[in-house]
């Protein structure tokens, strides 16, 4: 069942993710994601890290506190999703370099 598994390189290969994996959190921090809602007037951008780097609210907004927060959430979910696509688009990637059965 394991023929061609070769096991002496397996802890080469989890070291080489680790690195890896690390280089992309850095990476990360570098990239930009932003989503809209209602039509610009709520704008959130983060960073490939989840971390939320700017926020754009309409001065229209400001009276209507239970639109602003259907529009801020909206635009929350949205740009978390872009993240989570992306670090799973990263993460497939490196797993399409690497290979446990040897060459």
């Amino acid at each position: 069942m394991f023929e061609g598994l070769d096991l002496g390189n397996m802890g080469k290969m989890m070291e080489q993710m680790q690195e890896k994996a690390k280089e992309l959190q850095e990476q990360a921090k570098n990239v930009e994601f932003t989503s809209k809602a209602g039509g610009g007037l709520v704008e959130v951008t983060a960073n490939g890290a989840g971390e939320v780097i700017d926020l754009n609210i309409d001065d229209s907004l400001l009276e209507d506190k239970e639109s602003l927060q259907i529009l801020l959430i909206s635009a929350m979910n949205d740009v978390n999703k872009m993240i989570e696509d992306n670090k799973k688009s990263q993460a497939m990637g490196m797993m399409g370099g690497m290979n446990p059965f040897g060459s």
